[in-house]
């Protein structure tokens, strides 16, 4: 093997490495926003987690970078630890579909049928047709397609390069000494290892092994200890990615840690028992590529499923290595945002969601805590609200970097629009956090200026406090949702609310014209009344945004809505106007 076969092998390595790269990245972008609805909902059992792990691994290409994903999913508090054992076990097998794939290479038969699914044949018709795709057309999905079949064409190019370039290498006495040694166990797990630690997949050096094996010297004793020495290199990622962790990532690094460790060691001890008593007849034998494929799935589904009864055992292991230290605290009130998880877009937003729906529900605590603090000024419960307060702008400016962070990122049109709309989001239930400490902040004037509200005035506050909160719980049901039809309510209620709004301005006026209200406290009183008709204000955007979703291509005018709906076009929209003035503001009017 001369230096031009070496170049030649590199460049093969890095087509082979580039191929499936880009095919898992259209896969990944094919996919979309589906991945984490199979994490988050799939993984209810640890049989479930598994074949969740296994098709999200198929997906994307690669095990390590499965376990990444779960890794600051479990950082963040969306998955479990349990869970996460189970996707882990499943991504092991699905990172056997590669080596699946590359086996067709091996396909014989004189059939024109069978010719064309050889990737000799396949692979250029694929990266021909996928260029076109990626090239020529605008759809996303259509450009997906495309990328995936380009990736397709790109890896079985540097595989055939590859083959090309070590074919020499089956004369080289050197090549054939090499081989032999690496019969010894744990020369050959080494070598699978260091590896596939060094390219950081295990999917891509089982291919290489696949590439070697044309040259007809590599047998069963040689391959299988390199081939479970790539399962334990590719544990190498996932525990760089924890570094910085929370401990319940950490422990996930682990898991895939131990249980490619103890698996291999537990294969190893029953084949080579099994060699030694009764012998391996096959043990000297050449593998081809569908052998090494075969038996890298075999490896996997054999260890899975010895390992799915001891599942706790795992996750004991892996706490005793990183235990819980009894002084630390944790601040539950705070998500976990993780940058790990911006390879994969699409969970890096559903992330960024859950700690924009974690905002809102602070928002919406706060408010429901703010009237009746105009009336107790209780300072344990104003400290409480201080302190979500601060979680709510901390979460604004975590979150808003993040998402901004992730927008760099080559993202979906779909992806893109969701970056857009969550920035919105928090903007609007941050302003609305902002307007119930307004209100907050009121009891203390209150307090300090011995300032009280007429019986009137009170009882008209609370009817007023009663569509507020209504208006904030659904926005934020729609929201988290995503419910159009919920949002359809919002519009309605806040065109009430401003109405009575108008009403109770008016009055109060009235009230302090005739001197049966002190000015100070007419004054406090307007500014409530400012604040929440802001706060319902916000609530409507919220909703016209979530309605917005539906709209075809993005395109929605939110202003051209409210017209509609106020000029009385929607009928529906009429009916739930006056079912919500005939709930608080027919209250009112009698009230007067």
């Amino acid at each position: 093997m001369d230096i031009f076969s070496v170049i030649s092998l590199a460049g093969g390595i890095a087509l082979f490495l580039y191929g499936m790269s880009i095919m898992g990245s259209g896969l990944e972008k094919l996919a979309g926003g589906k991945m984490e609805v199979i994490l988050k909902k799939l993984t209810s059992t640890t049989v479930m987690a598994v074949i969740s792990g296994a098709v999200l691994t198929g997906l994307i290409q690669s095990s390590a970078a499965t376990t990444v994903i779960v890794i600051g999913l479990v950082n963040s508090g969306i998955m479990r630890l349990p869970q996460a054992i189970g996707v882990i076990m499943g991504a092991n097998i699905g990172t056997t579909v590669t080596g699946q794939i590359i086996r067709l290479a091996d396909l014989g038969g004189d059939s024109i049928f069978l010719q064309l699914l050889k990737p000799t044949t396949i692979a250029p018709v694929f990266a021909f047709v996928g260029a076109i795709l990626f090239v020529f057309l605008k759809t996303p999905s259509k450009r997906n397609i495309g990328q995936i079949l380009i990736g397709f064409g790109i890896l079985f190019t540097g595989m055939f390069t590859m083959e090309t370039s070590v074919a020499p290498l089956k004369d080289s006495p050197l090549f054939l000494q090499l081989f032999a040694s690496l019969e010894n166990p744990i020369l050959g797990i080494i070598a699978g290892a260091l590896v596939t630690i060094a390219i950081q997949s295990s999917s891509a050096s089982v291919g290489i092994l696949q590439a070697l094996s044309t040259t007809g010297v590599v047998t069963w004793g040689s391959a299988i200890p390199i081939i479970l020495g790539q399962n334990i290199g590719t544990c190498s990622t996932p525990l760089i990615a924890s570094i910085g962790a929370s401990k319940g990532a950490k422990r996930a690094a682990f898991v895939h840690l131990y249980f490619n460790l103890i698996g291999t060691f537990v294969f190893m001890a029953v084949l080579y028992g099994i060699k030694y008593t009764v012998g391996l007849p096959f043990w000297e034998g050449v593998m081809n590529r569908g052998d090494i494929a075969n038996f890298h799935t075999f490896f996997n589904v054999v260890t899975t499923l010895f390992f799915i009864p001891f599942t706790k055992l795992l996750a004991r292991l892996a706490t005793l290595t990183i235990p819980d230290k009894g002084d630390e605290t944790m601040d539950n009130d705070m998500p976990v945002l993780d940058e790990r998880l911006f390879g994969s877009p699409s969970v890096a937003i559903q992330q960024a969601r859950g700690a924009v729906e974690k905002m809102a529900h602070n928002a919406r605590l706060n408010y429901e805590a703010a009237i009746p603090l105009l009336y107790s000024h209780d300072l344990e419960a104003i400290a409480q609200v201080n302190a979500r307060e601060d979680v709510v702008d901390k979460l604004e400016y975590y979150i808003g970097n993040y998402l901004v962070k992730i927008a760099d990122r080559e993202l979906s049109e779909t992806e893109s629009r969701n970056v857009s709309d969550l920035l919105a989001y928090i903007t609007e239930f941050e302003r609305i956090g902002d307007y119930s400490i307004n209100v907050v902040e009121r009891s203390g004037e209150i307090f300090d200026k011995e300032i009280s509200f007429s019986d009137s005035a009170r009882r008209e506050l609370n009817v007023l406090d009663g569509a507020i909160k209504e208006i904030i719980h659904l926005a934020e049901r729609s929201f988290r949702h995503n419910d159009a039809a919920l949002a359809a309510s919002v519009e309605p209620l806040e065109e009430t609310i401003d109405s009575i709004c108008d009403l109770l301005h008016n009055r109060h006026i009235e009230r302090l014209q005739n001197g049966q209200c002190a000015i100070q406290s007419g004054v406090v009183y307007l500014e409530v009344l400012t604040n929440l008709e802001r706060i319902a204000d916000h609530c409507s955007n919220i909703a016209a945004r979530v309605i917005g979703n539906e709209a075809e291509d993005g395109q929605f005018d939110a202003h051209e809505m409210r017209r509609k709906l106020h000029d009385g076009y929607v009928e529906d929209y009429n009916d739930r106007l006056q079912s919500y003035e005939l709930k608080y503001l027919s209250p009112i009017r009698e009230e007067g």
